[in-house]
């Protein structure tokens, strides 16, 4: 690949990229807006602050122990190690937070990165844990049950889909165990757990 193809490369890359860090804050401004005008209270004396954000699924070059690389994470998201000068200050003696989001129906969670990320994988760890059924497999395999209901009526799970059937693409078992790849991911050494997470209201677009 030549320089100037790489760099054409990288910049559609980050275009998407940027398109979704604006479309994250037109979403984090309209929920504060929503809690704001529901409670009558400013969002910033609710404590609705935005905890951290980072783009997945995205190319980016770096400086890493072999030199400067270009590295591109599928399925993952940056876990960079305590110390690290590329995130934010208040997170160095932790390391990066890291956001791994489950299925609609179990938990997500919080980690850590970690100096082990750094050394094994270009500091880099996972960000989800994947489907085990493409979308028209689920909708076939659970196109005829009322999950929105369900989630609601077994665990007290609010959802809020565009359709039935949008809901029933997303459904809970047509994803892969968020708990067993992030175990694999804390005993691995590429982070580490601070927090499991359960939903109590899910969007789906």
């Amino acid at each position: 690949m030549t320089l100037l193809k790489l760099k054409i490369t990288l910049a559609e890359c980050q275009l998407p990229a940027n398109f979704a860090w604006a479309n994250r804050s037109l979403v984090t401004y309209g929920t504060r807006k929503a809690f704001s005008d529901v409670f009558g209270v400013e969002s910033e004396k609710l404590g609705m602050e935005t905890l951290y954000d980072v783009s997945h699924n995205i190319a980016k070059v770096e400086k890493h122990k072999s030199g400067e690389v270009c590295v591109h994470r599928k399925g993952a998201t940056r876990a960079f190690g305590p110390d690290s000068s590329d995130i934010p200050s208040k997170y160095r003696e932790v390391g990066q937070p890291v956001i791994v989001p489950g299925d609609m129906g179990t938990c997500s969670y919080v980690l850590s990165g970690t100096e082990g990320a750094m050394e094994q994988t270009f500091g880099s760890t996972c960000h989800g844990a994947g489907r085990a059924l493409g979308r028209k497999a689920a909708l076939k395999k659970f196109g005829s049950r009322n999950l929105i209901k369900e989630l609601w009526e077994k665990q007290r799970i609010y959802v809020k889909a565009r359709s039935p059937r949008v809901a029933n693409e997303e459904a809970p078992d047509a994803y892969k165990d968020v708990s067993e790849v992030v175990d694999v991911c804390h005993n691995s050494g590429i982070a580490n757990k601070v927090a499991k997470l359960r939903p109590l209201g899910v969007v789906k677009g």
